[in-house]
């Protein structure tokens, strides 16, 4: 496996690599081609597509053998458990710094913009695309999910073409390759579940292997190589590949130190200031580096440069508490049930404006909100909307 890697580490996306190259010289007429097939399907396409489109267009609409194709119609109901409080600041907010502690990755995202404007639309846009994948049929032919996933992937090739212009042939790898993009979906199954774990949200084992069979469908998309996913079907096995990604990885260096403190400050800023707030933004600036320190160990954290904790770490306290609160949230089938419904509550997320502005599914339960609320160092802001019932809107 080692050594697949090795072969990965210079290797793009060659399917999309070409649409990019191909949109750049047909122009419109490639681009609605893309648009139309992914929404209606390559069979359903008025004229024949540019050869690179419709390359593309076959690829994504076989899935591999293996993968469970009702899994789709469900959508990820292990992430749709989750209170969207949580998932916005743990999960989203985890896999974001574990992408950004690829240089690669953040030195491209850092020379194209700010850090502070990169993190607030990487939080923006990653809280939609993450949405719109978990939420059942996003991931079907045409679905929310189905085509951000693609267009994801196509960034990406487009952010690799702009870095190969500039790029060192003496640095190992390619920029914005294969296995950077392999970091996107380990930060969504492995990453942001460990983040949530910090915080005493923890999975079964037939919850893991519910989560790795919908996110294959992911990884389909994505176009990952089935070298890297194949096989993974629980934490244990994501903890091995991301192992060896992480021995072929460069130390996150100042660009990926960077982009962490721009996405905690954006994430906490936006938080505190979306209605029915019960946290303020130096509470949820603390308990994010608590969850991030959690999650990636003190090694990682430290080159990462997120902080020590407080002298006193409150974040047992939180796990307990949450702990407590997904025991009895997941007590039943009809309780789980429940759960999944308040998070497909709201209407489709689309993209905003800005995190603060950003859309999100419906509020989680009110059990642990005020307890951990009240745990925390600093003030509480909006306490009373809390207290009545007003709910809190995850930014990212």
């Amino acid at each position: 496996m080692t050594t697949d890697l090795v072969t990965l580490l210079t290797a793009g996306d060659p399917l999309a690599d070409a649409v990019v190259a191909e949109l750049d010289l047909v122009g419109p007429r490639a681009q609605h081609a893309l648009d139309a097939g992914l929404r209606h399907g390559l069979a359903n396409l008025d004229a024949r597509p540019p050869e690179a489109v419709a390359a593309l267009l076959r690829q994504v609409e076989s899935p591999p053998p293996g993968t469970n194709p009702l899994l789709p119609h469900r959508g990820d109901v292990v992430s749709l458990s989750v209170p969207p409080m949580w998932f916005g600041l743990c999960s989203v907010t985890s896999a974001l710094t574990y992408v950004h502690a690829s240089p690669a990755v953040a030195r491209a995202l850092t020379r194209a913009a700010r850090p502070a404007n990169t993190a607030t639309r990487r939080l923006t846009e990653t809280g939609v695309w993450a949405r719109q994948t978990i939420r059942p049929g996003g991931l079907l032919r045409g679905g929310p999910g189905y085509v951000a996933t693609v267009e994801v992937r196509l960034r990406h090739a487009r952010m690799r073409a702009r870095a190969l212009r500039a790029w060192d042939a003496g640095v190992p790898g390619l920029p914005v390759g294969r296995l950077d993009l392999a970091r996107t979906w380990l930060g969504f199954t492995l990453v942001a579940f460990q983040a949530l774990s910090a915080v005493g949200i923890d999975t079964t084992a037939d919850e893991e292997r519910s989560l790795y069979g919908y996110w294959s469908h992911v990884a389909h998309l994505l176009g990952l190589d089935e070298r890297l996913w194949s096989d993974v079907t629980d934490h244990a096995g994501a903890r091995r590949l991301r192992d060896r990604l992480d021995t072929l990885s460069p130390a996150p260096d100042d660009s990926s130190r960077e982009l962490t403190a721009a996405v905690v400050e954006a994430q906490a800023r936006a938080m505190a200031a979306a209605p029915g707030a019960v946290l303020a933004e130096e509470q949820l600036r603390v308990l994010t580096h608590g969850v991030l320190r959690r999650t990636f160990g003190d090694s990682t954290a430290d080159r990462l440069g997120i902080p020590l904790p407080a002298a006193t770490d409150l974040m047992p306290l939180v796990g307990s508490l949450n702990r407590e609160a997904r025991y009895w949230q997941t007590y039943s089938p009809a309780s789980a049930g429940e759960a999944r419904i308040r998070a497909l509550s709201e209407p489709e997320p689309e993209p905003g404006p800005g995190p603060g502005h950003a859309p999100g599914p419906g509020p989680g339960p009110s059990h642990g909100r005020d307890p951990i609320a009240a745990v925390l160092p600093g003030p509480v802001v909006n306490w009373r909307a809390a207290r009545d019932g007003h709910r809190s809107v995850p930014a990212a």
